[in-house]
């Protein structure tokens, strides 16, 4: 599924109607239809349609319409006076008024008490209000509209967006309708991606209404949703044949005194994900109680870089930093690391830590790097505060990839993961993994992945929709879910995605 910022899609909404001959009021008729059928119509009887004058409006009014030949009892609003409406708008606007259907007015504060009993009665109230061309404050009577539907509608759906949302920036427009559902049309919307617009956006539900794929590509920024049928569509089925060489090897660097389990998580995961070879890296004062812990996993001591270098030889992929402590042994073997190293190196936890004020660490390697970090190393890396991050995810992330050349995996809710190029945003993962050792768990995972011959991008955003599918699955009969429960499951997981219809 892809994203897309409101400007691409009125490109690529131009470019069907005047480049490839799909007049625009077929496009608005198609996107009525798809609402319609998002509408439960065996349990709701009486609606209430608020639009504006643009082509959101119309589409209302062309909902409106299909509801009352379905025989349901509809009561619409348009708000404004005078002109303004556009071309769609006046079609289906005069295709209401062609078959008699009465058509309220708010143009006043007094409008609103009618609106208000309307609201209160009806099963689900429908905003047609503002699209995705919003970009100013809302104000006056469409300010007070908004808050009359959100104070009493008992379920709102919103065509296209929430009237109020922005939706490139998240930005909330001075107001906003809180849907419990938005049916929104091709893509998801950049803005729907910035943090704690849920409580506005409700249930999401993208539909197809008609746009060809040669306009698809020709405006869409690389950006995608990873859902379940992109994690099939690009798992590979093992051959039959093959033997655990052929699943790679991958070098593990973590762990210090008092943080073996960071080390453990990391090692686990990735035999849990089908590496062929783990090998571990610790301290030497900890490699005994790991490798009493790690049945599948090879230990080192990494702080003889001889051994280190032995299995490197061969490593196809090396992730270093969870559990090391932020410190000159962690920053200088990632320094040698780097430089000798030929291959892909996943960074996490203090091996992120150390690039705060170092990033010159990484622009010398030899093969991709993969660094993983949440909000706060993100923040220490950058400079940038968390507030101002939170709201600019996605461009910052796709600037922080291209100007460092490293795929960036920016974690929190909808982990985005780019080269600088792709986005893909996970849509997996909950608040019941919030928890230590989560991290740890996605690295062996991430590093698995890449051994194991998957694109260091591919392996990136595999792994995430991977780790928060489990997450997702266990929280079902678990109220909190530990990274333990995850790496336990993640040979259960794979097989479920591979599988699924």
């Amino acid at each position: 599924m892809r994203i897309t910022s409101s400007e691409n899609f009125r490109k690529m909404d131009n470019y069907s109607i005047q480049n490839l001959g799909i007049p625009s009021i077929v496009l608005m008729e198609n996107a009525a239809l798809k609402v319609v059928s998002n509408i439960d119509l065996q349990l709701n009887n009486r609606f209430v349609v608020v639009c504006g004058k643009g082509n959101n409006g119309g589409d209302g009014l062309a909902v409106a319409r299909h509801l009352h030949c379905l025989n349901k009892e509809v009561e619409i609003f348009i708000i404004g006076k005078g002109n303004g409406s556009t071309k769609d708008f006046e079609i289906n606007y005069n295709i209401l008024k062609n078959i008699n259907l009465n058509i309220n007015y708010i143009r006043d504060y007094e409008d609103l008490d009618y609106l208000r009993e309307s609201v209160i009665k009806s099963d689900i109230t429908l905003d047609a209000i503002f699209g995705i061309g919003l970009s100013r404050e809302i104000e006056g009577i469409y300010k007070d509209t908004i808050s009359v539907i959100n104070e009493n509608s008992k379920n709102t759906l919103s065509i296209d967006v929430p009237s109020g949302l922005n939706a490139s920036t998240g930005e909330i427009e001075g107001v906003c309708i809180q849907a419990d559902t938005t049916v929104s049309f091709e893509m998801y919307k950049e803005g729907f991606l910035t943090y704690d617009k849920d409580k506005y956006l409700g249930n999401i539900v993208i539909e197809k209404i008609g746009i060809p794929k040669e306009a698809l590509d020709l405006f869409s920024k690389d950006s995608y949703i990873v859902d379940k049928y992109m994690f099939k569509n690009n798992f590979k089925e093992r051959n039959k044949y093959a033997h655990k060489g052929e699943f790679g090897r991958l070098l593990i660097i973590a762990g210090s005194e008092g943080f073996t389990g960071a080390a453990y998580l990391c090692a686990e995961s990735s035999v849990k994900s089908g590496t062929g070879l783990v090998t571990l890296a610790t301290t030497k004062d900890i490699q005994s109680i790991l490798s009493s812990k790690l049945e599948e996993s090879m230990t080192i001591n990494y702080e003889d870089y001889k051994e280190i270098e032995n299995i490197m030889v061969k490593a196809n992929c090396i992730a270093i930093g969870p559990g090391m402590g932020k410190n000159n042994t962690t920053e200088e073997l990632l320094r040698k690391i780097i430089k000798d190293y030929n291959g892909n190196i996943v960074i996490d936890a203090d091996g992120i830590n150390v690039l705060e004020n170092n990033l010159d660490i990484i622009k010398n390697a030899k093969g991709e790097i993969i660094i993983t970090p949440h909000l706060g190393e993100f923040s220490r890396i950058t400079g940038y505060d968390i507030d101002y991050i939170e709201k600019n995810r996605l461009k910052l992330a796709r600037e922080f990839a291209k100007e460092n050349k490293v795929i960036l995996l920016l974690k929190g809710y909808n982990t985005i993961i780019t080269n600088g190029e792709k986005v893909f945003v996970n849509s997996t993962g909950n608040s019941a993994m919030a928890s230590g050792g989560m991290g740890d768990c996605l690295t062996g995972i991430i590093g698995s992945f890449i051994s194991q011959g998957y694109s260091p991008l591919d392996a990136t955003y595999l792994a995430a929709y991977l780790h928060g599918y489990c997450g997702e699955k266990l929280s079902l009969k678990m109220f909190c879910v530990n990274a333990t429960h995850v790496l336990d499951y993640i040979p259960f997981a794979i097989k479920e995605l591979q599988h699924i219809e």
